[in-house]
């Protein structure tokens, strides 16, 4: 799809052929492929779901992207799409953007949801000079996964080694090793998407959560190590009364994977209400 400005971004729309629409923001590195994992959820719900690959992954043109002008990129697209108004919903990395929709957009966003969100100190150093610390450290990953490598169940057998057993099995479950080994090629095509989202969680977000109005939800895995949720009393300070849910037993992936018809369903509510559903 081309955005206002002429550059590419490689979307996904899947889920309800009608209805209100959910805006996923993907984690790191990753692309429109975790929402695929939401489809059938979303679906059998009507909802419709859109997941735009950032600049830099996948066919997304590189740009040097902010956390604002994602969200005004996903924002152009949901339009495109006769979306005026739609619930936004952040995994793991994709938060900072997914707030700064919300921080951006009020008129637009009628719910917002984080899940698995992390948020580590920023470091020192412009961004410009994180992407390029971080640059070596990428390209080792990269090159332990292969990512160019044509036989699918080695691949996806590498990168779901990396991961909890319990977020490997759900998205085993969900995409199947064909999937999965699809997702890793998307993800690890460029190595620009990548960087840019480190070098930008790693600095202050462009946007703060007190800036945003709209119902919140969160979402934490208690078995989480990336997103622990002894964090969530330091975001229920910074949001205007937030509904928290915490996971008994959940890893981080599975916050999201194992439960999409249950975030769907909150996210969507305002919207159907409005809809008179």
């Amino acid at each position: 799809m081309a955005l206002p400005d002429g550059r590419r971004a490689q979307v996904w729309v899947g889920g309800a052929t009608t209805g209100p629409l959910v805006v996923v923001l993907h984690g790191c590195p990753d692309t429109r492929h975790v929402a695929m994992t939401g489809h059938e959820a979303a679906a059998g719900l009507g909802v419709r779901l859109l997941c735009v690959n950032r600049p830099g992954y996948g066919d997304s043109d590189p740009h040097a992207s902010t956390q604002g002008s994602v969200a005004d990129d996903a924002v152009a697209v949901a339009r495109s799409l006769g979306a005026d108004r739609f619930a936004v919903l952040g995994m793991s990395v994709g938060c900072s953007y997914a707030v700064a929709v919300a921080a951006r957009h009020p008129e637009r966003v009628a719910a917002l949801g984080l899940v698995a969100l992390q948020t580590p100190p920023p470091e020192t150093g412009t961004v410009t000079d994180k992407v390029e610390r971080y640059r070596p450290g990428f390209a080792s990953y990269v090159a332990a996964l292969a990512p160019d490598d044509p036989d699918d169940t080695a691949l996806a057998g590498r990168f779901l080694d990396r991961l909890p057993p319990a977020d490997a099995a759900e998205l085993l479950a969900r995409a199947g090793r064909a999937g999965v080994a699809a997702g890793v090629r998307e993800a690890l095509a460029s190595p620009e998407g990548y960087l840019r989202d480190a070098a930008l969680l790693l600095s202050p977000w462009e946007h703060a959560p007190e800036e945003v109005s709209c119902p919140v939800h969160l979402w934490f895995g208690e078995l989480d190590a990336r997103s622990p949720a002894s964090a969530t009393a330091a975001w229920t300070a910074r949001l205007a009364a937030p509904a928290v849910v915490v996971r008994p037993g959940t890893t981080h992936l599975t916050t999201l994977v194992g439960h999409w018809p249950e975030v769907l369903g909150t996210l969507a509510r305002p919207l159907h209400r409005d809809l008179g559903d």
